[in-house]
């Protein structure tokens, strides 16, 4: 896992067997992610996808060849990760093949569900936790840190051709399609931007007010995730929404601090 990235600073206080194990299960999310990015060839992109979904199987009936297989395999029992949860994932990595624009909500929730809500659960699954409630948090938690990522990526996304605001909203907020795609940065965009942040804020809130107190400590390394991001999409909208023609980035050192002062605030209310 990079160390600029903001799971590393999430996961660095974490036991050295929860660890392996959640770093495993973002490797594997690296992994089908970068086939759908990295590949140009969209025939290439989905064979190479097809070798993965082979890959789960074999994590639970043969020997998996890949490094991050094999790693998920040495956890995958422990901590309850199912095959079809996986394949779920790759599912989502597999709908930008098929999807350059989203019509609405709907089927944008669908994506965000199998690309981080279910990541989300399974990164629950493995910091622990015994109230069932405790799922349904990191599905919502894992969608704000999805639609925080769709917010910051906008420019990139338009450079691949992708638009993953959904184009119903883009025309409630008198934008275009091509507005995107030729990164037009105007006020309707940004209240456009504006509009989609207030729904990442919803479901931030979503989720921690279904986290029950007795879960927190076990759950830091999310809420550290939470608060990072929330950082970040806090610095977007002060800098005006302007996601077209900049990336807002956090730099390690203030990841690490937030990462850390979570950890600490959340370690004292624990003591109360």
């Amino acid at each position: 896992m990079a160390s600029g990235s903001s799971f590393y600073y999430s996961f660095l206080f974490l036991p050295t067997e929860r660890r392996r194990a959640i770093t495993a299960l973002y490797a594997f999310c690296r992994e089908v992610d970068d086939v759908v990015d990295e590949c140009t060839d969209v025939g290439v992109a989905r064979a190479k996808l097809a070798w993965w979904r082979e890959e789960v199987r074999e994590v639970y009936h043969g020997k998996p060849q890949h490094p991050v297989a094999r790693a998920l395999a040495e956890t995958a029992a422990s901590y309850g990760i199912e095959e079809s949860e996986l394949g779920e994932i790759i599912e989502g990595m597999a709908m930008d093949l098929e999807y350059n624009a989203y019509p609405d909500f709907d089927a944008l929730k669908v994506y965000c569900h199998r690309v981080a809500g279910v990541v989300g659960q399974l990164s629950a699954r493995i910091f622990g936790y015994r109230d069932p409630r405790t799922a349904e948090y990191a599905e919502q938690l894992g969608i704000a840190l999805q639609l925080t990522h769709i917010v910051r990526d906008v420019g990139e996304d338009a450079l691949r051709g992708r638009i993953y605001l959904p184009l119903h909203e883009l025309a409630e907020h008198g934008v275009t399609s091509d507005d995107i795609l030729n990164r037009r940065d105007t006020d309707n965009f940004r209240k456009l931007i504006g509009f989609q942040i207030a729904r990442a804020h919803e479901y931030y809130d979503r989720a921690l007010a279904l986290l029950r107190p007795a879960e927190r400590k076990a759950q830091r390394p999310g809420l550290m995730m939470a608060a990072i991001y929330r950082t970040l999409v806090r610095e977007i909208e002060e800098d005006g929404c302007q996601v077209l023609t900049r990336r807002i980035a956090l730099t390690p050192i203030r990841k690490l601090w937030i990462a850390w002062k979570t950890w600490v605030w959340e370690w004292r209310s624990g003591q109360g």
